[in-house]
């Protein structure tokens, strides 16, 4: 099952650098179970708020995205299936 459509979200790859949002949904079935664990454990779900910091030098991947407290490297076709609404500054 694929993560429901929200017509305000954006791919997490998406996310302006130094922007905020909110995880709207993961779509768990576009990453393999290894890739989808490291992601849980690492507190991306429904509801979190995220923050893009850096990209890296070559193809602007991985990312570099603040999660709670904690700072994680993401390749940017993993962040494809993070569904994200910005927030307000």
């Amino acid at each position: 099952m694929n993560a429901p459509f929200q017509p305000d979200s954006i791919s997490l790859d998406q996310l302006e650098l130094g922007a905020r949002a909110v995880v709207a949904a993961i779509d768990w079935q576009a990453l393999d179970s290894a890739e989808s664990s490291r992601l849980r454990h690492f507190g991306f779900d429904e509801g979190v708020t995220v923050e893009t910091l850096h990209l890296g030098p070559f193809g602007r991947d991985p990312l570099a995205v603040r999660v709670g407290r904690m700072t994680v490297a993401i390749r940017r076709k993993h962040a494809g299936a993070v569904r994200v609404v910005p927030t307000v500054k």
